[in-house]
């Protein structure tokens, strides 16, 4: 194996190499960090809710600084999880974007 590497890679083996690292979509890569982001605040939310007692969420709470209407109830399990898919959103168009960047970057 180690003599393999040392080889220098045929055309059709560099091809290969640049297809599977080629562009991705930055718009699926948003949709999937929004709709994780979430998912994982409302999941979270909602577990808090169930669990209660009479501090319950006190830390996921201070999220209302950021997103407005958060609280931890159902609704303001719903509120935060659109602003949680806008940002993860953003996120992940970002890392999408970024990631085409320098791909096309280095293939040049």
């Amino acid at each position: 194996m180690g003599t393999q590497m040392n080889q220098s890679l045929s055309p059709d083996d560099l091809q290969t190499i640049r297809r599977a690292f080629d562009r991705v979509s930055a718009r699926a890569w948003g949709v999937a960090y929004g709709l994780l982001s979430a998912l994982g605040l409302f999941v979270a939310t909602v577990v808090l809710v169930i669990k209660g007692g009479p501090n319950a969420g006190a830390h996921l709470g201070l999220l209302s600084n950021y997103f407005p209407g958060f609280d931890i109830n159902v609704t303001g399990a719903a509120i935060g999880a659109v602003y949680a898919f806008v940002v993860g959103y953003i996120g992940g168009w970002t890392i999408g974007t970024l990631y085409n960047f320098f791909v096309e970057r280095t293939s040049n």
